[in-house]
């Protein structure tokens, strides 16, 4: 089924590219026909117009069919064709065809006056009235297709007016409906919404058209439609659902497929809401449809629908880290959702790096909240500020609540890492979102914390001259620079009389590392954040401490690398020839924590033979774990993933590559087709890859996410 998806995929990619090519065709085609018949139109004329004049006056005469006929006898007919000929060119070219019709008819006049006045002749009369009665009949003709073409105009503009009010009046409708729905939850509020504009977002990246997006959006917004049918305490209720209650929300999809097929304009509706709760696996529910039985539509509203369920708060849970919706997602391909569209699904999450798709009440001012009331010491803590290569500039009013500045405790830093960038300080939701905290800073230059290596802070006297920043006796105005370069944080303090410098040393390079606000009976206003657009050099910071490696172990044929974060660094690279094979021992660094940290294979062509450097085009990235992207193009490319009878499972996967795993990847070529395979825990990946811009020379590097790779061996 796989493979007959994939082949469909391309088919169709094919077909919708012959189908534009075809009606580019035909409009081409349709210019140059239109433009040859008016040269065929204009040429008879011409030459009907030169040859009248001669036949009209030959003397001579023809025999046809045995009977003799004078020659000037087909004067009129002639004259018949011309005319013909600029109907013709008025009725088919409209206002480029009366304007030259009605300049070759006026040209004429001067030689029929001069026949006229000249030849002493009145056989020139009939050819005046003649044209005259022509140029009345072009301009009648003109006219009403000038009249006609405006009943038509006003015709099709009313016509896209009433279509316009009629969409605009179902917009408005689903709106409604939806409202209505989301009415009955408040932590469903705006979930419809958000589920619309992400299988938008899928439909766009499957290559659909405007009108199918459109379609598969408003589809999308009434998805949940049918729990207008079921009752409010069973739609609010906040703990575990009885059977009985799970049965009756269960009835949601065909009570909405009930309410939306009654709309004959918009048949497609009805799909979406009847069949979003179908399983790919046919676990699913109203009818248990599997596969590709279960409509295209249903299938991304299935994946969308699931997303935002889980990237939202919820009355029993608070909204799961993106993270980890994504691992939900990759565990669940094939499974729950059509493998195809939870791929792009997971491309979305990757290209969301500034965390868009969520939930908009829980957004604050680039991730950090602008106001704190603090009473007791940590009692309200900002959101996380992520601390990176590009600088964050941090503006905020410090004023204490009860005494003057000067007696006052000072705001604190809290350097942090977690799933959802947030503080946490309950056990669960510790485990549950790997919280770590590094250590807290008061602004007093007080620090504390056991999970740093080492921290070294220095306070610098700024100008004397100068005056603090202080707007009254109560308020203090603090600018904080903040910026990380591998396992080094450095952080500046400025209160406008005094700097201090905090330089921190995190475990290793591969944990992020947030800022939190907070203090003690003070309030931390008018916080700003702004990130610089480019990143610090890598010798901004000076090392108080030696960088942690885990890559100590014994070396092969190939350096060892470690990689901190996603392709952050690759091996030398190889190239590829014909029973190529490279092994090499991995094990996953110890921040890593999702299905994806492991091992990649990036296949590339490039002049020195280096990542990213002149000339570089990956073709495609092959990871352990099954995903592949596409690189920037010159190949196709062929996934085949199959899972053994020794597949370990997701979770045991994520052990056994933190244990660390010996692995294998063998390469075959044959002309412009490389074939990569590979098997780990019972994950087998193939990846056939065919060369299309005529490249010889195709090497590979090991890279991956968070991982140490050592004793690499090359065989050939």
């Amino acid at each position: 089924m796989q493979k007959n998806r994939t082949q469909n995929i391309e088919l169709n990619s094919i077909k919708n590219t012959s189908n534009a090519q075809m009606q580019f065709d035909i409009r081409t085609n349709s210019r140059t026909l239109s433009k040859s018949v008016f040269v065929v139109l204009f040429t008879i004329y011409a030459f009907s117009s030169v040859l009248v004049d001669n036949i009209a006056r030959s003397q001579d005469s023809v025999i046809i069919f045995g009977r003799i006929f004078p020659v000037s006898s087909f004067a009129g007919v002639v004259t018949s064709l011309a005319n013909i000929c600029i109907i013709f060119l008025v009725v088919f070219f409209k206002k480029t065809g009366f304007i030259t019709s009605l300049i070759l008819l006026l040209l004429q006049f001067p030689a029929l006056i001069r026949n006229i006045i000249f030849a002493r002749t009145i056989s020139s009369i009939p050819g005046i009235f003649n044209n005259l009665l022509t140029i009345i009949a072009i301009i009648v003709i003109y006219r009403r297709n000038l009249m006609l073409d405006r009943y038509k105009d006003n015709e099709i503009e009313l016509l896209k007016k009433q279509q316009r009010l009629s969409q605009h009046l179902f917009e408005q409708t689903a709106t409604a409906l939806v409202s209505a729905v989301d009415a009955k939850d408040t932590y469903s509020h705006g979930h419809s919404l958000r589920v619309a504009e992400y299988s938008e977002k899928i439909a766009r990246m499957m290559g659909k058209s405007d009108d199918e997006c459109y379609r598969i959006y408003y589809t999308a917004l009434l998805h949940d439609v049918g729990k207008i049918g079921i009752a409010d305490q069973i739609i609010t209720k906040k703990g575990k659902l009885t059977p009985e209650e799970y049965f009756e929300i269960k009835q949601h999809p065909a009570k909405g497929h009930q309410i939306l097929k009654s709309i004959n304009e918009y048949p497609y509706l009805s799909v979406g809401a009847h069949y979003h709760h179908e399983r790919y696996d046919g676990k699913g529910y109203p009818e248990g449809l599997k596969g590709e039985d279960i409509p295209e539509i249903a299938r991304i509203i299935s994946v969308a629908d699931a997303y935002d369920a889980m990237t939202s708060n919820r009355s029993y849970r608070d909204a799961i880290p993106q993270q980890l919706v994504r691992e939900e997602i990759v565990k669940n391909a094939g499974t729950q959702f059509d493998p195809e569209i939870a791929k792009i699904m997971q491309k979305l999450i990757d290209e969301d790096v500034m965390y868009r798709m969520k939930e908009r009440d829980a957004l604050r001012e680039q991730a950090g909240n602008n106001e704190l009331y603090c009473e007791e010491f940590r009692s309200d803590i900002s959101e996380g500020i992520l601390v990176s290569p590009y600088m964050a500039k941090i503006h905020l009013k410090f004023t204490p609540k009860n005494n003057s500045v000067k007696d006052a405790i000072l705001p604190t830093i809290i350097l942090f890492d977690s799933l959802d960038g947030r503080v946490h300080d309950e056990e669960k939701t510790i485990k549950d979102f790997n919280y770590l905290e590094y250590c807290m800073v008061c602004f007093d230059g007080r620090s504390e914390g056991d999970n740093i290596r080492k921290i070294q802070i220095n306070t610098v006297d700024n100008d004397r001259n100068r005056i603090r920043n202080n707007v009254s006796d109560h308020d203090i105005i603090y600018n904080i620079d903040a910026v990380r370069i591998k396992d080094h944080v450095l952080i500046k303090i400025n209160d406008g009389h005094k700097t201090m410098e905090i330089t921190a040393v995190l475990p290793d390079n591969s944990r992020y590392a947030y800022i939190g606000l907070t203090g003690e009976y003070c309030d931390i206003t008018d916080v700003t954040i702004n990130k610089a657009k480019d990143p610090i050099s890598d010798d901004y910071i000076t090392r108080i401490a030696e960088e942690i490696s885990y890559i100590d172990g014994p070396e092969g044929d190939l350096p060892n690398v470690q990689i901190d974060g996603h392709r952050s660094d690759y091996s030398d690279a190889i190239a590829i020839t014909d029973g190529l094979k490279l092994t090499f021992h991995s094990v996953s660094l110890p921040a890593a924590r999702l299905i994806w940290h492991c091992p990649y294979v990036d296949i590339f062509h490039s002049d020195d033979k280096g990542v990213h450097s002149e000339n570089y085009r990956d073709y495609v990235l092959v990871r352990f774990d099954g995903e592949d992207w596409e690189g920037s193009g010159g190949s196709q490319n062929r996934m085949i993933v199959n899972r053994t009878e020794d597949f370990v499972g997701w979770d045991e996967w994520k052990k056994q590559c933190k244990d660390g795993i010996d692995c294998e990847v063998t390469f075959a070529k044959k002309g412009n087709k490389i074939t990569v395979s590979t098997e780990n825990m019972g994950l087998s990946v193939k990846c056939v890859v065919t060369v299309l811009d005529g490249e010889q020379d195709i090497y590979a590097a090991l890279t991956g996410d968070q991982i140490a790779i050592t004793n690499i061996k090359v065989v050939r």
